[in-house]
């Protein structure tokens, strides 16, 4: 829960992420895969959303500590989970990154994503 708390920090948004409150956030129906390094200490992660008609799977998050930034993690569990999700029947792995951020925006054409569209989401009050 704390890395999804310091993700969610990290990305803006305004999420209130407990043990009582988990249940109810947009983190709590995903799959995660942890990045371990040699001695089993976590120093990355990313989840996978449920798929969606049966073909598309999206990556989110991926989350490292910022202590632990700059070593491949991020990297490494991206292709991780993006290889578990064609393994499971994806045929479109999916993730959304904030256009503001070369740092993820590099890493992820490096991987093999390629953006497709801009997103934006509105409140109507």
């Amino acid at each position: 829960m704390r890395w999804c708390r310091e993700f969610a920090a990290d990305v803006g948004e305004d999420v209130s992420i407990d043990a009582d409150s988990w249940a109810g956030t947009r983190f709590a129906d995903k799959r995660y895969t942890f990045w371990e390094t040699p001695d089993g200490t976590p120093v990355s992660m990313a989840g996978l959303n449920p798929m969606v008609a049966g073909q598309i799977l999206q990556v989110d998050p991926v989350y490292t500590p910022s202590d632990l930034r700059g070593h491949g993690y991020a990297g490494a569990v991206t292709v991780e989970v993006s290889r578990a999700a064609l393994a499971a029947g994806a045929t479109e792995v999916a993730l959304f990154t904030n256009a503001a951020n070369p740092t993820s925006n590099a890493l992820y054409q490096r991987l093999g994503y390629r953006p497709v569209t801009d997103w934006a989401a509105y409140d109507f009050a």
